[in-house]
C-alpha cells in the first residue's frame, strides 16, 4: 500500500468512535439527497492498530438502510498516488459482525478489536488495487447498526459511498467521470451483487459509470443457507448471527420463537463478531436454537417475510458485465450437508444458488456473466484462487476489453424461489 497518499506529519491517530459516526445537523436527514457528504476527515491510516504514513479519507453521507429510512453510514477514500482518479474500485469488506465496532472505518482509524482483526486482513487485497493505481472505496457495509446480512441494505450502503466520493473530489480526486468498480468476497460479495442489483433503479447515475462486479463466495438465498450449515462443525454459528441481524434490520421480533437456549445463544453473540461465532458452536442447528413447534424455518412468518426480501434470487438482474466464483467441497469446513434442492457448498455458502443466480442473469439479459467454480476448495481457501482472476477480469473491463460470457455452460443450479410459509404446531 505504499502508493497511497503519505500522511501530512505529525498527524495524529483519530479514536474509532466519538461524534464523527453520527449525524447532529438541524436539517432532517431526509431533506438530503442519498450519498449527500454529511462531515468529512483526514486521518492517519492504521493497520492492526498501528499507524502507516498513509492517509485516508472518511466521509459520513446519506443513505437508506434496510427499510429503506434515511440513515447516515461512514465510507473510507484511500488514493493510490499511480492513478489520475479516473478509476476506483469500491471494494466491500467481509468484517462480518453484529457490532458496528468492527467495521472497515473504525479499524482504519486505529481501534483494535478481535472483531475487526477481519478488515485489518484484507489489506492484502487492498495493496494490489493501489499499486495499479486504482483509488479504493471501502465502505461500511453494514451500516452503524451492524445489520448483518442485511443485502438491500448493503447495497444502498455501497452506492451511496460511491456517490459521496465521487462527490468529494477537493479530498478523493474522484468525480462524476470517475468509473467504477465493484468487488468483495463472502460478506463483501452480499453488498456487491445487491449493489450491481440495485444500481440501476436506485442509483442509475452510478449505474452509468461501473465498468462491472466481481464476487466471490456469495449468498444468494439465506432459507438454504441456514439449512446447509445446520449440524456444521465450523459454520452453525452463522444460524444464530443471522437470526439477530434480520431481527434487527427489519424489527422482526424473532426473539419470541427462541427457545431457552437459543435466546442464551442470541444474547451472547449480539453484539459479537463472526470470531464470536464460527467454530464455537458446533452442531447447532435451527431446532436447537427454536421452541419445539417452530422447528420448520417456514413455519415462522417473520423469517420467511425477511429470507423472502434478502433472497438475491428477487432482485433485479444487474445491467454490467459480472464474474462470480465459488468454492465446493465443504466439507473441508466441517459442512457434510447435502440436501435435497440444496446440495453442497464451500462450507458456508451453497454452490447451486451461486450457479442459478449466474444462469437466471445470463437468461434475463446480461449475458456478460462468467462463472468460476472451484470445486476443490472451500470458502477460506477459495478467496486466495478468486482475488487474482477477480482484479485481472476487473483490470480488463477498466480496459474496454470485451466481457467474457459462460452462459452457456454454467451447470443447472437450485431454484431460487420464494419461500412459503408453512403452519406451526400449537
Amino acid at each position: 500500500m505504499a502508493t497511497a497518499v503519505a500522511a501530512p506529519s505529525g498527524m495524529p491517530g483519530v479514536a474509532a468512535k466519538g461524534p464523527f459516526y453520527g449525524y447532529d445537523g438541524s436539517r432532517p436527514l431526509s431533506s438530503y439527497e442519498p450519498g449527500a457528504v454529511l462531515k468529512t476527515r483526514t486521518l492517519t491510516y492504521h493497520i492492526e492498530g498501528i499507524p502507516t504514513p498513509l492517509t485516508a479519507v472518511q466521509l459520513l453521507y446519506r443513505t437508506a438502510d434496510a427499510q429503506g429510512r434515511p440513515t447516515a453510514n461512514v465510507t473510507t477514500v484511500v488514493r493510490s498516488l499511480r492513478g489520475d482518479g479516473g478509476k476506483a474500485v469500491s471494494y466491500q469488506s467481509f468484517y462480518d459482525s453484529l457490532n458496528p465496532a468492527d467495521a472497515p472505518s473504525r479499524a482504519i482509524a486505529g481501534d483494535v478489536r478481535l472483531g475487526g482483526v477481519l478488515a485489518n486482513s484484507e489489506n492484502i487485497f487492498l495493496a494490489p488495487l493501489l499499486l495499479q493505481g486504482y483509488n479504493v472505496i471501502i465502505p461500511d457495509t453494514e451500516g452503524q447498526n451492524a445489520d448483518f446480512a442485511a443485502g438491500p441494505e448493503y447495497g444502498t450502503d455501497t452506492l451511496d459511498s460511491i456517490r459521496a466520493a465521487t462527490q468529494s473530489s477537493a479530498r478523493t480526486g474522484m468525480n462524476a467521470d470517475t468509473r467504477i468498480g465493484l468487488l468483495g468476497y463472502s460478506g463483501g460479495s452480499i453488498a456487491t451483487d445487491w449493489a450491481a442489483a440495485l444500481a440501476p433503479g436506485y442509483a442509475p447515475d452510478v449505474n452509468a459509470r461501473l465498468v462491472g462486479f466481481a464476487e466471490g463466495g456469495l449468498l444468494v438465498d439465506p432459507a438454504h443457507n441456514l439449512t446447509y450449515v445446520n449440524g456444521s462443525l465450523l459454520w452453525s454459528g452463522v444460524i444464530p448471527m443471522t437470526i439477530i441481524g434480520i431481527d434487527r434490520a427489519y424489527g422482526s421480533g424473532l426473539k419470541s420463537y427462541l427457545s431457552s437456549y437459543g435466546t442464551e445463544v442470541y444474547d451472547k453473540l449480539e453484539h459479537g463478531s463472526l470470531f464470536d461465532a464460527q467454530g464455537h458452536y458446533p452442531g447447532l442447528t435451527w431446532q436447537k436454537m427454536m421452541k419445539p413447534q417452530y422447528a420448520d424455518p417456514d413455519s415462522v412468518p417473520a423469517f420467511v417475510d425477511a429470507v423472502n426480501k434478502l433472497n438475491l434470487g428477487s432482485a433485479a438482474t444487474p445491467t454490467v458485465p459480472g464474474y462470480l466464483a465459488q468454492g465446493g467441497q465443504g466439507g473441508t469446513e466441517g459442512t457434510f450437508n447435502s440436501s435435497a434442492g440444496i446440495g453442497t457448498g464451500d462450507g458456508v455458502m451453497v454452490a447451486g444458488d451461486a450457479r442459478a443466480l449466474a444462469r437466471q442473469y445470463c437468461s434475463t439479459g446480461n449475458e456478460s456473466i462468467e462463472y468460476q467454480q472451484y470445486d476443490l476448495l472451500s470458502h477460506v481457501p477459495t478467496s486466495a484462487a478468486w482475488a487474482p482472476n477477480a482484479m485481472a477480469w476487473l483490470r480488463d473491463r477498466f480496459a474496454g476489453r470485451p466481457a467474457p460470457s459462460d452462459c452457456a455452460r454454467i451447470p443447472a443450479g437450485n431454484s431460487l424461489a420464494p419461500q412459503e410459509p408453512t403452519s406451526s404446531t400449537p
